[in-house]
């Protein structure tokens, strides 16, 4: 699987350049955002003297919209502070393409496991079970989610590394007992529930892999009888056998389902907890007069960033269980292949 694409001289150049230029794009979009986070606070502390501008409101108004959209940043040498609009559409842009590339990257990677493993099972005369299944369904799954996860990891790191120090700093302007005595007080907090709450959903989340492996046993054989039945109706894809093979498979979705149930319970409970815990903390600054509104609003959205990169195996445990049991899948495939195997390939060309 991986080195199909990444110790492969025919794909060198798009599994290191491609990862090169998207991680050059994320480091610059998550550069993007620390600016957002620190336009907030001279924005809402706009907002919150907005009262002080009652005898000459259009300078409040004027000030205002410079916050929104002036361009003047970029037509006075880069100097003063840009406007959420000179810092968002870059943002968009980048993003846009880094969505896009990323969908390439991903499809090129399926290609390179594809074009590995069809020689490959061309020279096995032993049947492999599900073989057809994992070469054009798991290459494409498994290629999709590491796409999509990857994307997330990447981004991740470099978030906590641009905002890790800018909660750091921000942790100062705490003023409640116990939090207010321990450095970098918000970051050890968003660390100390992240690590919590991805343990508590270990356990909780425990018996998902198992489950999606066995439903992808029961799909391949459900799947295998109907292809038979495409070229021979009469021994195969008969009523009473589909019957059997799809009551394997509502039994095995509805038992799937039922962990996800409580598993989706602790998780929605977790996330709504999480959207209050920096006020918590921070809130009481605001009526003590230690901070003003930008700061609360700056503390609330670099805690959301640091946390959200810390918890973000916690977010995509549902994709993570998939990932596993495909994994998993094409690992046996990969086994299998190794077993039978009878050193003639067919030579197949990729391009």
């Amino acid at each position: 699987m991986l080195r199909a694409f990444y110790a492969s001289k025919e794909w060198a150049l798009w599994a290191y350049g491609g990862l090169g230029l998207l991680i050059s794009s994320l480091w610059v979009q998550v550069q993007l955002t620390v600016a957002i986070n620190s336009w907030y606070g001279g924005f809402y502390d706009h907002l919150q003297i907005a009262a002080e501008f009652s005898e000459n409101p259009q300078e409040g108004i004027d000030i205002f919209y410079d916050f929104l959209i002036s361009t003047d940043f970029l037509f006075n040498g880069f100097e003063g502070n840009p406007s959420f609009l000179v810092i968002a559409m870059p943002y968009v842009l980048l993003a846009t393409f880094t969505a896009w590339f990323t969908r390439i990257y991903g499809l090129r990677w399926r290609q390179a496991i594809t074009f590995n493993y069809i020689p490959r099972w061309q020279s096995v005369e032993e049947e492999i079970e599900g073989a057809s299944q994992r070469i054009q369904e798991d290459c494409n799954r498994f290629a999709r989610i590491v796409e999509s996860l990857g994307l997330q990891v990447v981004r991740a790191i470099m978030t906590l590394v641009a905002f890790v120090p800018v909660l750091w700093a921000l942790s100062d302007s705490v003023t409640i007992p116990f939090f207010s005595d321990i450095e970098g007080s918000l970051v050890w907090t968003a660390l100390s529930v992240s690590i919590g709450g991805l343990i508590i959903s270990w356990f909780v989340g425990y018996r998902l892999p198992g489950l999606e492996y066995n439903n992808q046993k029961v799909e391949a054989a459900f799947r295998k009888d109907l292809v038979l039945g495409e070229d021979d109706k009469v021994n195969y894809a008969q009523t009473d056998t589909l019957w059997y093979l799809f009551t394997g498979i509502r039994f095995n979705y509805q038992r799937l389902y039922l962990h996800y149930g409580y598993f989706d319970i602790w998780i929605e409970s977790y996330g709504q907890f999480m959207v209050v815990v920096p006020f918590l903390i921070i809130g009481p600054s605001l009526f003590t007069g230690a901070a003003l509104l930008g700061v609360v609003i700056q503390i609330s959205n670099a805690f959301d960033r640091v946390h959200s990169g810390f918890a973000l195996f916690l977010f995509n445990w549902t994709t993570i269980t998939e990932l596993r049991s495909i994994w998993k899948r094409l690992h046996e495939f990969e086994a299998n292949l190794e077993r039978f195997s009878t050193g003639d390939q067919i030579e197949t060309k990729s391009v």
